[in-house]
């Protein structure tokens, strides 16, 4: 059953980093990937950062990209050969946007801030959107599906605001239409609720540009959204 919303683009800003993305425990770990994890109990947060920057530095841009993708993904996730070709990719494609999966989408998308910021640029600049979005419900009781489901039922009312043109409803329209939609969990990277009311949500959002970039040219909207079917329902 659909229930009736409507959208509020409270604040829209474009971001190149996720704050607090990387910790003194991530550069310690990288460095420690390079063989360098020796002697840094002594030495302040700023200089492991520092320390790790300028590791990178030593080593060829693939090289580098190596390090970060094997420790931001499992073994599971990418294989050894797929860490080593998508390695000589990074330098030159957006594969925050592009790579097959949108699951791993965030976590490249912090790879390119960390490999661009240790090198001074040359690695494409990230690109992504931090969105505050209010939602108020005709029907005060319509919100639990916000409450239970809501990045899917965050993406499908953001696609109802946009051209049916824009890349995510093209390429996600059975999703936003259909009973499941898992690649919202990719789509969202962040989500945090900063406030309820008895018939509002607000929530501050991250993804990437790629998915949201043409909801900044909106200020409220209507839209209509269903929850997803758990499974075995609508099955005879």
């Amino acid at each position: 059953m659909k229930k009736n919303f409507t959208a509020q683009i409270v604040d829209y800003k474009s971001i190149n980093e996720i704050p607090g993305a990387w910790s003194t425990a991530d550069y310690k770990a990288l460095l420690a990937e390079m063989g360098l994890d020796e002697g840094l109990e002594d030495l302040s947060e700023k200089d492991i950062k520092d320390m790790c920057y300028m590791s990178f530095n030593e080593l060829e841009l693939a090289e580098a990209a190596n390090v970060v993708l094997s420790f931001l993904f499992s073994e599971e996730e990418l294989t050894e050969g797929k860490v080593e070709q998508l390695s000589h990719d990074l330098a030159e494609e957006k594969m925050w946007e592009r790579f097959s999966d949108v699951r791993f989408h965030h976590r490249l998308f912090n790879a390119y801030d960390l490999l661009r910021s240790a090198y001074n640029g040359i690695f494409p600049q990230p690109t992504g959107v931090q969105l505050t979005l209010k939602v108020t419900a005709k029907e005060r009781d319509d919100l639990t599906i916000f409450d239970e489901a809501p990045k899917p039922s965050i993406v499908r009312l953001l696609a109802q605001g946009m051209d049916e043109n824009v890349t995510l409803n093209r390429l996600y329209s059975d999703q936003i239409c259909g009973a499941a939609f898992p690649e919202a969990e990719g789509i969202i990277w962040l989500l945090e609720t900063l406030s309820k009311t008895d018939d509002s949500r607000t929530y501050l959002l991250t993804s990437s540009s790629f998915w949201l970039e043409d909801i900044k040219e909106l200020d409220q909207f209507e839209g209509e959204v269903h929850v997803d079917e758990q499974e075995g329902e609508g099955q005879a």
